[in-house]
């Protein structure tokens, strides 16, 4: 599969609202337990990322609206399915389950990108010298 055969929607949410692999599996983990909230240390377990990464990752996904915080529980989360009608997730699980490489590969040249390692760079911190 090359990218031109992902569905456009795919990619254009891919490109827009997806910054990892890692996030794109919280994402679907989520989705597919839609019932049930997660907490960090749960979250790196199944995606296999350090707790750190899965507290971050979850505050993204938060933040971007695709999932949210519980109330009664602010640091478990749920997958929030205000964003979407339900078709596009599907669209993202089927292709990510069908074309795992082809997919990831999508997402790791968007982090490769020349403008986003410049982006990166505007925010570190120089050392004095």
């Amino acid at each position: 599969m090359r990218r031109s055969e992902i569905p456009e929607e795919v990619l254009r949410f891919i490109e827009r609202r997806i910054d990892s692999v890692p996030h794109l599996e919280t994402l679907l983990l989520l989705w597919e337990n839609a019932t049930r909230s997660w907490g960090d240390a749960e979250v790196a377990a199944r995606v296999y990322i350090g707790v750190d990464q899965a507290r971050g990752v979850l505050a993204d996904l938060a933040r971007n609206g695709l999932i949210a915080a519980q109330p009664a529980a602010p640091e478990r989360y749920a997958y929030n399915p205000a964003w979407d009608d339900g078709r596009l997730i599907e669209k993202i699980a089927a292709t990510y389950r069908q074309h795992l490489v082809h997919l990831s590969e999508v997402i790791h040249a968007k982090a490769a990108s020349p403008a986003v390692r410049d982006f990166a760079r505007a925010f570190q911190f120089k050392s004095e010298e």
